[in-house]
């Protein structure tokens, strides 16, 4: 059976850090004092540096920040779902030009694309980035695009796995992904704490990733999802009026950190050297290192994308693979993971070539 690999992959955010100027936004959004205490606290145990946004932060409280369409989030008016779409058909090309630009593809591997993977959660129109890819890079019309949509932060193992079982059945077969995701376009004025945390960790970014038979770079080997009973409510991502509302339960950190230790990967965790897990924010890595037992240092990419970064949602695990790829040694085997709705896990088994 041919073995499919993942090459290079390439990644980008915007030019706007917005993570410091959120803070203090959100801090002085809650009206409980008590509330912004914690949040207080919280914020700064996240491990966070810097957060990524098209929107460009404004000083004071009543308008957090703007985008150059003339949009703006101000208290008391945000904008409707219908507003922020257009945010995104006019942003989301910018940033998956730049990610893809940066793949530096050579004329004989654009040649070689047959398939065009898109994954987000955070934006949709039609036609949408699968033809904007297309156009950008003068691919043949025939090119066979699929667009993996509102699966969140897992969505990038499932395109990985989806372009496995296309290399497998075509061993000629060029896959060229994108996973793009403008989180920050679904801020909403709340007061529950919760919510608020939520929007804490969330940022833009893009990567952009070629999967071929050629042998360099990862091998993919193998996935298994986990799916963790009675945890359907804990990650929820719905479309209301004003914008996408997400719900992030502070349970779900412990629910992964008592599911990952029955699911088989402990039995295999000697056998891992390169660790690719998600960075859904710190307690999630915690909760992760713990169950698995893992060595302090296993998850120092994942952790160095959390800070850099943030959580991109379905981008962030390429951005932790990128950094792993460029250190990895051949025959170092890896394990892949994110989380997402269901409460799910989804795990890719590789190794370096």
């Amino acid at each position: 059976m041919t073995t499919a690999y993942l090459n290079r992959i390439a990644t980008a955010v915007p030019e706007h850090d917005i993570h410091d100027a959120f803070v203090v936004f959100a801090e002085k959004m809650l009206g409980d004092q008590r509330l912004r205490t914690i949040f207080r606290r919280m914020a700064s145990r996240a491990n966070i540096a810097h957060r990524y946004s098209f929107f460009e932060p404004q000083e004071g409280y009543e308008k957090f920040f703007s985008h150059e369409v003339n949009e703006s989030y101000q208290l008391g008016n945000l904008p409707s779902t219908a507003r922020r779409m257009e945010i995104f058909e006019k942003s989301a090309p910018v940033l998956m030009k730049m990610a893809v630009d940066r793949l530096a593809l050579n004329a004989q591997e654009r040649a070689g694309i047959t398939h065009v993977l898109v994954t987000c959660c955070t934006g949709l129109y039609a036609p949408g980035l699968d033809f904007e890819i297309v156009d950008h890079l003068g691919l043949s019309t025939d090119v066979e695009r699929t667009m993996i949509g509102f699966m969140g932060c897992y969505a990038a193992i499932n395109a990985l796995k989806l372009a496995r079982h296309i290399i497998r059945s075509d061993p000629e077969a060029g896959v060229l992904m994108l996973n793009l995701e403008l989180c920050s376009l679904h801020l909403q004025e709340t007061q529950e704490l919760e919510q608020v945390l939520s929007f804490l960790i969330f940022a833009d970014g893009a990567a952009a990733s070629l999967i071929t038979a050629r042998n360099q770079g990862f091998a993919l080997d193998s996935f298994k999802t986990i799916t963790i009973p009675g945890t359907r409510g804990l990650i929820t991502w719905k479309i209301r009026g004003l914008g996408f509302d997400m719900l992030l339960s502070g349970q779900v950190p412990r629910e992964l950190g008592n599911a990952l230790p029955q699911s088989g990967l402990m039995a295999e965790r000697d056998d891992i050297h390169l660790w690719a897990v998600h960075p859904g924010g710190r307690s999630i890595l915690d909760a992760v290192e713990k169950g698995l037992e893992l060595p302090a240092d296993a998850l120092k990419a994942s952790r160095e994308v959390l800070a850099s970064f943030g959580n991109m949602s379905s981008a962030t695990i390429m951005f932790v693979l990128q950094r792993i790829m460029q250190q990895a040694r051949p025959g170092q085997r890896g394990c892949a993971m994110s989380f997402g709705p269901g409460l799910t896990a989804e795990t890719m088994r590789f190794h370096a070539v």
